[in-house]
């Protein structure tokens, strides 16, 4: 893991030129990425979530495809669509945005449920069907999906169920004094995402999801995976506690995170560390919950503090 461990060193530094002050932000759009899932980034505007995917995909050498999401947009924007070839007099299917490395879909929130709904089935079954005819988006799939948590008006926001096909939801946050004094340095010339140079490829990116599958999880770091999960179900507070995919999504997380971190195998700090990025979406709180304004990361900051965690002599 030496060699790939120092590739990832070079994608963290390489994007660390452009997105300044986001360490673990960064970490863990690596760790979706090589984990075969997908992030949610949700924050004000302004604050670099399309510039950290551009940055990603340009790092890694993939290909970079960019749906603006709005009200008028049809779920075929999305997947693409049949024409009719006269010639051939056959129809032929040409790819839409969806079908490609990378994916920003901006403001997933402003465009109907209809059109959502195309993006999420793309994003949990890796393909896409028009017309009768499949396509499989081949690996590596990433969708970074984008929405404004300050205007509602004109939007359809997301269902939990929906919510739960994100394996990780983020927020970037304002930056701190010195790290925007530093971004007012670096881009009062060129930018310096203009002079960024791929430090991988695509098949390296396989290779190093291949090997995050071989990542070792101890039974006891899996049995405390699913105690936290259920103890989410547990809550009073909860009307609808974490599912099972959060359970492998956090599994699998755990598995890339630990890859990153240059190990071939989890730690139980792995699976805290990730709890709140990959569970507190999935939580949908009573209306008493609400009312008092109690916070999904607070029940799975509980939830954690009420389950022992699994000692190095039981691993």
């Amino acid at each position: 893991m030496t060699e790939s461990n120092q590739k990832i060193q070079q994608v963290l530094e390489n994007i660390e030129r452009v997105i300044i002050g986001k360490d673990d932000v960064v970490n863990l759009s690596l760790t979706a990425l090589l984990a075969r899932g997908h992030v949610l980034l949700e924050d004000v505007p302004g604050v670099g979530k399309t510039m950290l995917v551009r940055t990603l995909s340009k790092s890694l050498g993939c290909e970079f495809n960019r749906i603006q999401f709005t009200p008028d947009l049809l779920p075929s924007d999305v997947t693409g669509v049949s024409i009719y070839h006269p010639q051939k007099q056959t129809f032929e299917y040409r790819k839409g945005p969806i079908v490609g490395d990378i994916i920003l879909a901006d403001e997933i929130n402003r465009t109907s449920p209809k059109t959502q709904s195309a993006l999420l089935e793309a994003m949990e079954e890796s393909k896409v069907t028009v017309d009768g005819e499949t396509v499989t988006i081949d690996q590596p799939f990433l969708v970074m999906a984008t929405q404004n948590p300050v205007e509602y008006e004109g939007t359809y926001p997301l269902p939990e169920a929906q919510l739960d096909r994100f394996m990780i939801k983020l927020k970037m946050g304002y930056p701190t004094e010195d790290e925007e004094l530093m971004m007012l340095g670096v881009t009062k010339s060129t930018h310096p995402i203009e002079t960024l140079a791929s430090v991988m490829n695509r098949d390296d990116v396989k290779m190093m999801q291949k090997e995050v599958d071989t990542v070792h999880i101890e039974e006891s770091v899996q049995q405390y995976i699913v105690k936290l999960v259920r103890k989410t179900r547990e809550d009073k507070r909860v009307r609808l506690g974490v599912s099972p995919r959060g359970a492998i999504s956090l599994m699998r997380a755990a598995k890339a995170y630990a890859y990153i971190k240059g190990r071939d195998y989890v730690l139980p700090d792995d699976v805290i560390y990730l709890a709140n990025f990959v569970l507190s979406h999935r939580l949908m709180l009573g209306h008493e919950a609400k009312y008092q304004s109690v916070q999904p990361e607070a029940i799975i900051q509980s939830a954690i503090e009420s389950i022992d965690v699994p000692t190095r002599k039981g691993l």
